[in-house]
């Protein structure tokens, strides 16, 4: 579960780099490839992924290849993991805790 919560702050980095006003072409080239090889990709997707970063670099506009898999990195992640790099509580365990509360003051 440590990994893809780690994983899930790179995505959030990443997400926040490209909708950001410093969108550095290396810091998204290192949460891309960092997040690849957390999902342990086969080489060919790897070498994909480099060579579009590539054309990104080339076109100095982000491909669509790499917006596309790190959305689908995003879906693929448990969203418990994603809740807790965004540092969201959980709400059931909430409002247990607050049900908790009420019953224990009566």
């Amino acid at each position: 579960m440590g990994g893809e919560i780690y994983q899930a702050q790179i995505l959030r980095n990443f997400f926040e780099t490209i909708t950001g006003t410093d969108r550095n072409l290396t810091r998204i080239y290192m949460c891309v490839i960092t997040t690849a090889k957390l999902r342990m990709e086969p080489p060919e997707t790897l070498s994909h992924l480099v060579d579009q970063m590539r054309k990104s670099k080339q076109k100095k506009e982000l491909s669509v290849d790499i917006i596309d898999y790190m959305c689908q990195a995003a879906i693929d992640i448990d969203m418990h993991s994603v809740m807790t790099a965004f540092g969201v509580q959980d709400v059931a365990q909430m409002s247990e805790d607050i049900i908790g509360v009420s019953l224990d003051s009566l």
